[in-house]
């Protein structure tokens, strides 16, 4: 749907410094709305980015210079202390019991359309617009206006994803001035208009730090602890019991969203690591195993005794299951009006990280919480990651990995 602008509505952007939200601030002042850029400051440890750079430095003065070009108000807020505890705080404790966060969801839900939608609706702002690749839809049913978070037209930067767990209050807020166009149609205009940013290049690490280092910066609070790594062979799986009757429909989706358990004895030692909580499921660098057939994968890790299971190649069976679990307290319907009753189940395509193609699924739900069950069984179901599904072009809810 095409979301017109209603001239003299004010609208607080995230200038972040790139490409993206420069040229989401110009397509809002040429539709008619009276824009202010803010800076979110939110983070202060320079210790933990590589380099010598200190991107916010630079990324903030070059929001400025974007500012200042459009000729539109510009300051800069800072959010380091809540960034610290909603986000870095939660990221440190997952990792410190073997789950995987997703830092980039978790600051889109926190920061960008909670403390800064706040923020602009002090300052009067009718709404709050970001440089996301996704798009926003308005569709009336019963009466009510239901808003819609639809993915981005170009396919290769959806961003729709990392949105996943947006409610309708802060969707009701929200602007994507550039979700209609693709990467190259963006930097085409930025240069058009002379911005500064034209051709810098996209940000990486986490969401709005800069450049950091994971491992470096997962070891600011969690110390090093040597362990061992077990290679678990393909064979190991030919004789585990493989339960064909169930009583009930949920037994056998427990079963099929349980994760595999290896023991020490399971498997021969192949390496050592520095912290069992460092690594993630599907993880290939960094293991440090030489002399392979096929590269070594993470399939398991128990923070408890420090030891990682990893197993030679891409299709090796431990990282691979067809089903996963989402507990209520961890689970979230963008579309609250299509939210599944106990004993209902519905067919929607899914995904659980970023860029992976969707998969059809079959979402289960019960009293406890939602069974994911795939037609089939993606690669590194991690804990603590989120899971999306949508209807075509929609996402409908999401949830955290259990």
């Amino acid at each position: 749907m095409n979301l017109k602008a209603v001239k003299g509505k004010k609208v607080v952007i995230g200038l972040s410094g790139g490409v993206d939200s420069s040229v989401s601030a110009y397509l809002l002042q040429q539709q008619g709305y009276d824009v202010i850029g803010l800076f979110m400051r939110n983070w202060n440890d320079s210790s933990v980015i590589l380099d010598d750079e200190c991107p916010w430095i630079e990324d903030s003065a070059d929001a400025l210079l974007v500012a200042e070009k459009l000729g539109i108000p510009f300051q800069v807020i800072d959010l380091s202390e809540i960034y610290k505890e909603r986000i870095v705080d939660y990221m440190f404790n997952e990792y410190q019991i073997g789950r995987t966060p997703n830092p980039d969801v978790l600051c889109n839900r926190e920061i960008k359309f909670d403390i800064f939608l706040k923020t602009a609706l002090e300052l009067g702002a009718d709404y709050v617009a970001t440089g996301h690749y996704c798009q926003k839809g308005i569709i009336e049913k019963d009466g009510k206006e239901i808003y819609q978070l639809l993915a981005g037209h170009d396919k290769n930067k959806d961003q729709s994803y990392f949105l996943c767990q947006l409610s309708q209050e802060q969707l009701s807020k929200a602007l994507f001035p550039i979700g209609h166009l693709d990467k190259s149609e963006v930097r085409k205009i930025a240069k058009e208009q002379e911005l500064v940013t034209a051709d810098k290049k996209d940000s990486q690490g986490l969401c709005f730090i800069g450049k950091v280092s994971l491992p470096d910066f997962l070891q600011q609070q969690l110390k090093p602890k040597d362990g061992v790594i077990i290679e678990i062979t393909k064979d190991f799986y030919k004789d585990l019991p493989q339960k064909a009757e169930f009583e009930t429909e949920k037994e056998r989706l427990a079963f099929l969203a349980k994760d595999y358990t290896y023991d020490a004895n399971d498997g021969k030692i192949v390496g050592k690591h520095n912290g069992a909580h460092f690594f993630t499921v599907g993880q290939r660098k960094g293991l440090g195993v030489g002399g392979m057939v096929e590269p070594l994968f993470v399939i398991s890790t128990d923070v408890e005794k420090n030891i990682i299971y990893a197993g030679q190649g891409a299709d090796h069976p431990g990282l691979f299951k067809k089903a996963l679990f989402v507990s209520n307290a961890e689970l979230h319907w963008v579309r609250e009006d299509l939210a599944l009753k106990p004993g209902e189940t519905k067919e929607y395509m899914a995904r659980i990280r970023y860029r992976q193609p969707l998969r059809k699924a079959t979402l289960h739900q019960f009293d406890n919480g939602l069974y994911v069950e795939f037609d089939e069984a993606p690669s590194a179901i991690t804990s603590g990651q989120f899971v999306a599904w949508y209807d075509g072009e929609e996402l409908i809810g999401s949830g955290v990995i259990h």
